[in-house]
Order: C-alpha cells, then sequence, then structure tokens
C-alpha cells in the first residue's frame, strides 16, 4: 500500500503516473496537471469513489511518475504510454 509520505513527495507539475500491483505489473496510467493533487485524489475516502476506482486503489503497492513540461505533453505521453503497455 502506498503511504501519505510518497504522495506527499510527488511535485504539484503536470505529467504521467503509473500505478502497478504487487507483481510489478502496471495497473493504471492516467494523466495530471497536478500530480501531487490527482494522486491524493485516489486515496481520499472510498465512499467519495466509484467502486471501480476504491477496487483498483486496493491493488496499488506502487507509483512512478514522469514529470512534463504541459498538460499537452502529459495527454501525449499518456496515450503512447497506454498503447505500449497494452
Amino acid at each position: 500500500m502506498i503511504n501519505q509520505e510518497k504522495i506527499s513527495a510527488f511535485p504539484e507539475k503536470p505529467g504521467v503516473y503509473i500505478m502497478k500491483n504487487k507483481k510489478g505489473e502496471i495497473i493504471y496510467v492516467g494523466k495530471a496537471i497536478s500530480l501531487k493533487n490527482r494522486v491524493r485524489s485516489y486515496f481520499q475516502s472510498p465512499a467519495n469513489q466509484p467502486a471501480r476506482v476504491a477496487s483498483m486503489v486496493s491493488f496499488i503497492e506502487d507509483i512512478e511518475y514522469i514529470v512534463t513540461d504541459s498538460e499537452i505533453e502529459a495527454l501525449i505521453l499518456e496515450c503512447n504510454l497506454i498503447k505500449h503497455h497494452r
């Protein structure tokens, strides 16, 4: 499970985040205007999340991120990473 210290260390910059399960397999790739705020939102109260998101969060063991210069770059990188890892 991801600890709050790790999330707090995420930058408030645009980029892409890559969520992995305990086997190191990628389970989700997403983009964000603020990596810190977006990733933190996954770990708020599960009552405020759709069931599929709450379920996915239970499998997250690690999160990596790649900072980009803009939201557009993040969108393009996200698309390319999804195609590559599909």
